[in-house]
């Protein structure tokens, strides 16, 4: 149904951009995520560009055929602060304002849809101008460097940079690289281990809600997905 393709960006604020064409229609299953983006959306004619939040849970979507997109993923703690992720999370997407057939608005000013190749320049205008901001804090807080003396202000900080708290983020990020796993090869009984579960009715439990799918019915592939791409172990 989809033919991907990704890349690593030059922009400490960016996990990846990736390109995607719908080869049919159909249905998939859009698995959580802790990540927010930006997706460029092209189809009939069209353009369209969404800000889409983190995903806490699995959720059945449709896929139109000769559709394109562009997605520009962002790193946590990296957002727009006019457009917090809270506010667009679960797929309570915002589409911005057409202002030509090539641009878009975005606080006030138009700018040109970004393209596979020039997202990092893109990116790099967003941050100059101040539209898209990181929070350092986040990043300590995933190494585990946070101060144990403010864990209040961090959870805060966690919360309003990614939509998320640090658990449900740490829970998602584990079941992503669970189901690379899976999608692998790799034996269920290891995968438990790898990912770090209790036992094997603990991966299912989580798989069956974050990805929309037992760790069988993963592994059997039968089912397409959203935009998985393989990511280091979690612990």
């Amino acid at each position: 149904m989809f033919i991907f393709e990704d890349r690593l960006s030059d922009s400490p604020l960016v996990e990846r951009v990736w390109t995607a064409r719908s080869a049919r229609a159909g249905q998939f299953l859009s698995v959580a995520s802790g990540n927010s983006e930006m997706v460029v959306s092209r189809f009939r004619g069209q353009t369209v560009i969404t800000l889409r939040g983190p995903e806490t849970k699995a959720t059945n979507a449709e896929c139109p055929a000769d559709g394109d997109w562009l997605g520009i993923r962002f790193k946590a703690g990296a957002f727009l602060p006019e457009f917090l992720p809270g506010a667009v999370r679960d797929r309570s997407d915002l589409n911005l304002p057409e202002a030509t057939t090539r641009s878009f608005w975005l606080t006030g000013s138009a700018w040109e849809y970004p393209t596979f190749e020039n997202a990092d320049t893109f990116v790099a205008r967003l941050v100059k101008k101040g539209i898209l901001v990181r929070d350092r804090l986040v990043d300590a807080v995933l190494r585990g460097e946070a101060d144990a003396s403010s864990r209040r202000s961090a959870q805060r900080h966690f919360a309003r940079a990614t939509g998320l708290t640090q658990a449900t983020y740490r829970k998602i990020v584990s079941a992503r690289f669970a189901t690379n796993l899976l999608l692998d090869g790799v034996p269920i009984v290891d995968v438990v281990h790898l990912a770090g579960y209790f036992d094997q009715p603990h991966l299912t439990r989580t798989l069956k809600a974050l990805i929309g799918q037992t760790p069988a019915e993963i592994a059997r592939g039968k089912i397409p997905l959203s935009y998985l791409y393989k990511t280091d172990s979690p612990r």
